[in-house]
């Protein structure tokens, strides 16, 4: 099992601005990406997306803000020890870069 990896916590309320025309929105121009929103730890400019925040061997994205066209609040997710975390779903521009970070523990990973 692999224990739980540290991902910058939100200090403050991190603000969503949700639009109601998601249906209209272009899938051929954006791609939705949904997870918990943290901010960033270093840059205010850019958002931090924890795909899976209660897994043990999870992964999050990085994002410009500026990239980002709109967001939409899903329900929010608990743990089984009454922990809640807001999810989202933001709408990326294609052809935006992006980062995608899987951490790890050295000693769990097996070599090739």
């Amino acid at each position: 099992m692999m224990t739980n990896i540290n991902f910058p916590e939100l200090k403050e309320k991190f603000e969503i601005q949700a639009y109601r025309n998601i249906k209209n929105m272009d899938r051929n121009l954006h791609t939705p990406f949904s997870g918990c929103p943290k901010k960033h730890p270093h840059d205010k400019n850019r958002i931090i997306l924890v795909a899976d925040p209660f897994a043990d061997n999870t992964f999050y994205y990085e994002f410009r803000g500026e990239d980002i066209t709109c967001a939409e609040e899903l329900a929010s997710i608990t743990d089984i020890h009454g922990n809640a975390v807001p999810m989202v779903r933001i709408w990326v521009k294609k052809q935006s870069i992006a980062v995608q970070c899987t951490p790890f523990i050295v000693d769990t990973i097996t070599r090739c």
